[in-house]
């Protein structure tokens, strides 16, 4: 191509000039090409699993295949327990995630969510307390523990990732899991289930907490725990209140697809930083009739 009114190049050229000036403009291209070609974009975060739909975050169960492995009673720290995680790890390693159960209660109140929130993509360790009549505070210590265990001590220490952990707990155990937030602010992500507890002062939280209350609560009635629970959350901490419609203290303890959507949503987000889960929860469901919600509260949109 000549530029317009420049004078035109009358040198002659030979083939074997012309064929090496056009294999340089053609090496030229390929090598400009491929330096225009980069990897996939990674995703952001830790994205495990397929892209969610409101299908596939309110099944049983999740795209990853599960197994569980028996801890004894034996162990130090807290009564033992169930851990479920998935059996593929091509995609990495995951977040881990302790659960305790209420007060009188053991670990198989709380088993339901195991292979429910393990296919998710999730190792979920639902654990037994040293006592059934172990107080909240008690309970945050056995949670501390079980962490510890988990990342440490367990057969299943190369699958989860050490730095990407999270708390649940069911009633006193929801009480626990407040405490132990509080004195892990490292933690990822924490859910107290009905919580219960006599501090009702979480200001120095610094953990993203959804606290999952319900209307018909005769045992942690929400006015005096759930709802004081979470305002009492700084606000610069990232949060949420979920109040199940017609529910009682123990909704927790049997299959719910409500706990269970929103506690993948809200691990997703904060436990592998899987923005594509956002979605779920801001903006905010509707409450009252037909809902399944009586009261939603948030801090949305997360991370602002």
């Amino acid at each position: 191509m000549r530029t317009q009114n420049a004078p035109e190049n009358t040198t002659p050229r030979s083939w074997a000039g012309r064929l090496a000036t056009r294999t340089a403009l053609v090496l030229g291209v390929a090598v400009a090409t491929a330096a225009t070609v980069v990897a996939p974009a990674q995703a952001a975060g830790y994205e495990r699993g397929p892209d969610p739909t409101e299908s596939s975050i309110e099944a049983l169960r999740g795209s990853f295949d599960t197994d569980t492995e028996d801890v004894s009673s034996f162990v130090s720290g807290f009564g033992g327990g169930t851990i479920y995680y998935p059996t593929d790890t091509s995609q990495g390693t995951f977040g881990g995630v302790v659960v305790a159960p209420g007060y009188t209660a053991s670990s198989s109140t709380m088993s339901w969510l195991g292979h429910r929130l393990a296919s998710q993509g999730f190792v979920i360790f639902t654990i037994d307390t040293n006592t059934r009549y172990d107080q909240p505070n008690s309970r945050g210590r056995q949670i501390e523990a079980a962490l510890d265990y988990l990342v440490e001590d367990s057969d299943v220490t190369d699958t989860v990732d050490p730095d990407r952990l999270a708390v649940m707990g069911h009633s006193m155990g929801g009480g626990g899991t407040l405490a132990a937030a509080d004195d892990r602010p490292e933690l990822k992500a924490a859910i107290p289930l009905t919580p219960w507890h006599t501090q009702k002062n979480w200001s120095s939280v610094d953990v993203p907490t959804m606290i999952i209350g319900a209307e018909n609560d005769s045992i942690a009635s929400t006015r005096s725990h759930s709802i004081p629970f979470y305002e009492s959350l700084n606000g610069s901490v990232d949060k949420a209140y979920v109040e199940l419609a017609g529910a009682s203290h123990f909704a927790p303890n049997t299959n719910n697809t409500p706990i269970a959507r929103n506690s993948i949503a809200w691990l997703k987000l904060f436990v592998d930083e899987d923005e594509r889960y956002e979605q779920f929860l801001c903006p905010a469901p509707s409450t009252g009739w037909f809902s399944d919600y009586s009261d939603y509260r948030d801090t949305c949109p997360y991370g602002s």
